[in-house]
């Protein structure tokens, strides 16, 4: 080693002992994770901008600080950025690259300028575009003299298997060919498929030397894999991740719940067309009512799995996670309900002995049935009473159910607690209810003449006059 490379390791470390003398009022640790394999963990102030960042970390990567790129959550960090504005937690990993040297370009005045590749727009976290399609945009009457209220916040929630609740979450992204989390997105992600399907956003790679491509023939740019974190513990690492649970939301459209009426936060949002809202508290009532009663229905796609109180149509829940709000006793009764469906599906049959319910797949001609794994109860596989030659005889006595609290929704309630505050007044305006039992009910042409379409109803009645259909509505307005 000569005197210049000696001379210069002292300098470099001379600066660094000096940038780390900043005064750290709010000490956050978070690594910082480079292509060419090096791992630094730093002490950080939340207060200090990206540009501090790169003239700690460039001397210890070899770089210049110009040529240090930091990426986090799916962007490119530019230098006025403070690490607050980031939302970093406790060991949060960020990526630092080597950029491209910047090109000279000729600007109106004859003289030669730098193009600047960073971007010193406030950052814009990826999360915030999920949150835009929620928001109303009603017109303002007095825009000019109404305050303007600050824009909701993106908030995830998801269930964390260390935390074992349902914690804060937040959204991050990486390669979904190389699993790096050096990666940039060439879009925002603008609705929930974007985030939940895969092969949705595309974008670019910097994690290795070589870039990832999707496809090695036509060089296309790798997609984006979007994953969630919990927010209240410590990072674990790139493997630490939550399942998301994106039918939990904030209330900050103070829809009531279409239950109790209550209006409180976090809710459970249905995926049905008009989005019915419930509290967290009534989804549990919901749930153990439904499993009391064996209501739960199993899919092929979505497994063992509820749908909309209201009755909608497409409305299944399809991350299963969310029965993860159920108490344990609750949650492992749903794992053994959706266990046991499995079997019958499938051609099985349960052990009826009391305390066992041991799932068994016999030949289907089959009617001697013995509980082998389990109790050792010999069965008739016809009427589940114990073997018997003959004609199986019916069952003595009732089978009594439990004694479980009945989930009741009243139709006036679901069509308050929506989601969409915008269909209320749609609602109010293009339906008109039915005079026996006050169903609401949408007119989409022909005659006036309806039939109210609710089980057990079925009352004709006049769209104009909503009274009973007689042949006086029929000669006046039967046509409009």
């Amino acid at each position: 080693m000569n005197i210049f490379e000696i001379l210069r390791n002292i300098i470099v470390r001379m600066l660094q002992i000096l940038l780390n003398k900043r005064e750290i009022t709010n000490c956050l640790s978070v690594y910082v994770k480079s292509n060419t394999g090096s791992t630094l963990s730093l002490q950080v102030d939340p207060t200090w901008d990206i540009k501090n960042v790169k003239e700690i970390i460039a001397p210890q990567l070899g770089f210049s600080a110009d040529e240090v790129k930091i990426i986090f959550a799916g962007k490119e960090l530019g230098d006025a950025i403070t690490l607050n504005e980031c939302d970093l937690g406790q060991k949060t990993i960020l990526h630092a690259v080597r950029s491209r040297r910047k090109q000279l370009k000729q600007p109106d005045n004859g003289s030669l300028a730098e193009e600047e590749a960073d971007s010193e727009e406030t950052y814009r976290a990826i999360s915030e575009s999920l949150l835009e399609g929620e928001t109303e945009t009603s017109p303002q009457i007095s825009e000019d003299k109404a305050p303007k209220k600050p824009p909701p916040r993106a908030q995830f929630f998801v269930y964390c298997s260390q935390c074992s609740k349902l914690c804060n979450g937040k959204l991050r992204v990486r390669c979904g060919t190389c699993r790096g989390g050096a990666f940039t997105v060439h879009r925002d992600p603008e609705c929930w498929d974007d985030v939940l399907k895969s092969h949705k956003v595309r974008g670019h790679c910097e994690s290795q030397e070589i870039p990832c491509v999707a496809n090695p023939v036509e060089r296309d740019p790798p997609f984006a894999e979007f994953y969630f974190k919990c927010a209240e513990h410590p990072s674990q690492g790139e493997e630490d991740y939550a399942v998301g649970l994106n039918l939990v939301k904030v209330n900050f459209k103070d829809v009531p719940c279409l239950a109790c009426t209550e209006t409180t936060s976090p809710i459970l949002v249905f995926p049905c067309e008009a989005g019915h809202v419930t509290c967290l508290d009534c989804f549990r009532d919901f749930c153990q009512s439904r499993l009391g009663e064996r209501q739960f229905v199993s899919t092929d796609d979505l497994g063992y799995t509820l749908s909309c109180p209201v009755g909608c149509r497409d409305s299944f829940i399809e991350e299963a996670h969310h029965f993860r709000l159920l108490p344990k006793d609750l949650y492992d009764r749903y794992q053994r309900f959706a266990t046991e469906e499995f079997v019958l599906q499938q051609g099985g049959v349960l052990c009826p002995q009391p305390g066992c319910g041991m799932g068994l797949l016999v030949e289907p001609e089959c009617r001697r049935v013995q509980c082998q794994s389990g109790c050792g109860y010999v069965f008739c596989r016809q009427c589940l009473q114990g073997y018997h030659l003959g004609e199986c005889l019916p069952e003595s006595g009732a089978t009594t159910s439990e004694n479980l609290q009945q989930f009741s929704v009243d139709p006036n309630r679901a069509a308050e607690a929506k989601w969409d505050e915008s269909t209320r007044t749609t609602i109010k305006i293009t339906t008109k209810p039915c005079p026996k039992c006050r169903t609401a009910t949408e007119r989409d042409g022909g005659c006036m003449h309806m039939v109210c379409t609710r089980a057990g109803c079925g009352f004709e009645w006049c769209w104009v006059c909503q009274i009973a259909w007689s042949t006086e509505c029929m000669g006046a307005h039967w046509f409009g």
